[in-house]
């Protein structure tokens, strides 16, 4: 399966988003702040990542940004994870680079079709969805 990296402070959230992810058998990251993300993103080069937007210093969105001007992990699709689902900051996460949104709290099947869909797009020699339905 593929390599995500998850960016959340929140240990409740971190904790449901690895026990998701090591369920659909993906190799899972963790990082509790936007500079130490850019840094594993940097040296890992994950599949995906997971970017909560409410993170402490560097937000997400400005973490996201950075990503996306850097040749090195440019290509690497980012979710955006916010606990505000308003139509303003679906806008804000897409003029930061994010390639998809997903409110919190995390619902398992939204958040397996987004990587499905990214990963499938990111990698069309891949065997497949990962979660047939």
């Amino acid at each position: 399966m593929a390599k995500i990296l998850i960016v959340e402070d929140n240990p409740a959230n971190m904790k449901l988003a690895c026990l998701l992810l090591h369920s659909a058998g993906h190799e899972v990251l963790c990082a509790v702040d936007a500079e130490s993300g850019l840094t594993l993103a940097r040296a890992a080069q994950p599949a995906l990542i997971l970017m909560d937007i409410q993170l402490p210093g560097m937000d997400g969105l400005a973490a996201t940004q950075l990503l996306k001007q850097d040749p090195a992990t440019a290509a690497i699709p980012v979710i955006a994870l916010t606990a505000m689902a308003m139509k303003e900051d679906q806008e804000k996460t897409r003029a930061a680079g994010c390639d998809a949104y997903i409110a919190k709290p995390l619902r398992y099947q939204e958040l397996y079709a987004a990587i499905d869909a990214l990963l499938s797009r990111a990698a069309p020699q891949a065997a497949g969805p990962a979660h047939p339905h």
